[in-house]
């Protein structure tokens, strides 16, 4: 597991370099044919031969107001432009940590949710055949089956088979100390992802401390207040904060649907260990 989560790091950063290198392109290439078109409607108007000034100041104002309108539609940026126009006019450095949060967050919230679903069992159907094969008393069965199947409450079945000889008293204490060890093993690395939940709406209020002193820089400079002049230091402040609430946000609902995974495999365990207790106390009753 602790390749895999390197391996969704270096994906992470990966996404986040295609997004900063991305360029305008797909905008430019359509420009260029639009240029075609109106140099071939110049030549076309080149050739008609001339029937007076006026005709032809009519005919050049109809060519430019058809090529406006050819290239206006060309020009409208997209969203994932528009995102980027924004993300640069936010102040780049500070922009460039709060995505950054917001990649590696992501990252561990996808890291622990593949976990978390392979984690996962029919938990009931498993217990029933685990308490069949106790109940003939198949121990050999049962240990295989849990050492076949995965996740914590394969696991800590296990445990408490490989005890099965000794007093239900020492079963059951190793059940309890190994269901603790699988209950942290759930929530490994939700620390991190608390972390950018926490650091991303943190560094949009750097940015916005940052936009102020640099508004108030420039009045200082100016020698005058003006909305021309602070404007450029509130936009900072506005877009950094923006940008920070929504990371929080984003990484807050995986994270709290990570804590519900978490809860509900730690209610499977707690179930199956009762379960199994009540198995292994009927066994010991009938050995």
């Amino acid at each position: 597991m602790c390749c895999n989560k390197k391996s969704f790091l270096i994906l992470a950063m990966t996404f986040l370099m295609s997004f900063f290198s991305t360029s305008g392109v797909a905008i430019a290439a359509p420009v260029s044919d639009t240029a075609k078109v109106a140099v071939s409607q110049s030549d076309t108007v080149a050739s008609v031969p001339a029937m007076g000034d006026s005709l032809t100041d009519e005919v050049l104002t109809s060519l430019a107001d058809s090529t406006d309108a050819l290239v206006a539609p060309v020009e409208s940026e997209g969203f994932h432009q528009s995102l980027k126009v924004k993300f640069i006019e936010g102040n780049a450095g500070f922009m460039s940590l709060v995505a950054l949060a917001l990649v590696l967050g992501l990252a561990f919230c996808i890291e622990r949710m593949i976990y978390l679903s392979l984690s996962e069992i029919n938990a009931k159907k498993f217990m029933a055949d685990l308490e069949e094969k106790i109940a003939a008393k198949d121990i050999e069965g049962a240990k295989q089956q849990c050492r076949d199947t995965r996740g914590p409450v394969a696991s800590i079945c296990y445990q408490g088979l490989m005890r099965i000889k000794e007093p239900l008293d020492s079963i059951e204490r190793s059940i309890s100390s190994y269901g603790a060890v699988q209950a942290a093993n759930l929530e490994k690395g939700c620390s991190w992802i608390t972390l950018f939940i926490a650091m991303a709406p943190s560094l949009g209020f750097l940015g916005t401390v940052i936009g102020m002193v640099m508004a108030f820089d420039q009045i200082q400079q100016a020698g005058d207040i003006s909305p021309t002049i602070v404007a450029a230091g509130m936009k900072v402040a506005l877009i950094t904060t923006i940008f920070g609430i929504i990371v929080a946000l984003i990484l807050q609902l995986f994270y709290n649907y990570i804590l519900s995974k978490v809860e509900h495999l730690t209610a499977q365990m707690e179930e199956s260990a009762i379960s199994l207790l009540d198995a292994v106390a009927k066994y010991k009753k009938e050995s």
